[in-house]
C-alpha cells in the first residue's frame, strides 16, 4: 500500500450535501488542479475544502511525500452534529430549523508517475480538440435503409 497524507476537518458549519457539491468535482485529481478548480469556484465549501487539501498537502511534505506526485485519492464529507433552532410562525406555532454540520476528510496519496503542472489552458484546449464526426457512418446507414426498402 502507498503512503498516504490525511487531513481531517470536523464541525464545518456547512452542510454535507452542499459540501459533496464541491468535493465531488476534486475527487482523483492531481493536487495542483484541484486547489485551481477549488479557487475559481465561487461556493463557500470550496474555501473550506481548499484548506483542508492545503493541511492534507502540508502533512504529506512532512511524511516526505513527492510533492508533485500526490493527488486526492479519498475525500469526503459525512454529517456532523444537528444545531436545532425555532422560529416562530403565525398563530402561536413554531417551525423546527436544522442547522446542520459537517466532517471533512481528504487522504493524498502518491501516484506513479508524476503529474506535470497543472495549466487551465490545458482543459481548454482539450474542450476545443475536434471530435470524430460520425456524420458519413450516418449517411451509409440511412443510404443502406433506403436501398432495402
Amino acid at each position: 500500500m502507498s503512503m498516504q497524507a490525511k487531513a481531517i476537518i470536523k464541525y464545518l458549519r456547512i452542510s454535507p450535501r452542499k459540501m459533496r457539491l464541491v468535493v465531488d468535482t476534486v475527487r482523483r485529481k492531481p493536487v495542483a488542479e484541484a486547489l485551481y478548480r477549488l479557487k475559481i469556484s465561487n461556493k463557500k465549501a470550496a474555501l473550506l475544502v481548499e484548506k483542508a487539501i492545503r493541511s492534507a498537502a502540508a502533512n504529506a511534505k512532512v511524511l516526505k511525500m513527492d510533492e508533485e506526485r500526490l493527488y486526492v485519492s479519498q475525500i469526503k464529507a459525512d454529517g456532523g452534529p444537528v444545531f436545532k433552532r425555532f422560529m416562530s410562525r403565525s398563530m402561536g406555532r413554531a417551525d423546527r430549523i436544522l442547522k446542520r454540520t459537517s466532517h471533512l476528510t481528504v487522504i493524498l496519496e502518491e501516484g506513479k508517475q508524476r503529474m506535470k503542472p497543472y495549466t487551465p489552458l490545458q482543459e481548454r484546449e482539450e474542450a476545443e480538440k475536434p471530435k470524430r464526426k460520425l456524420i458519413g457512418r450516418k449517411k451509409k446507414a440511412a443510404g443502406s435503409k433506403a436501398e432495402s426498402q
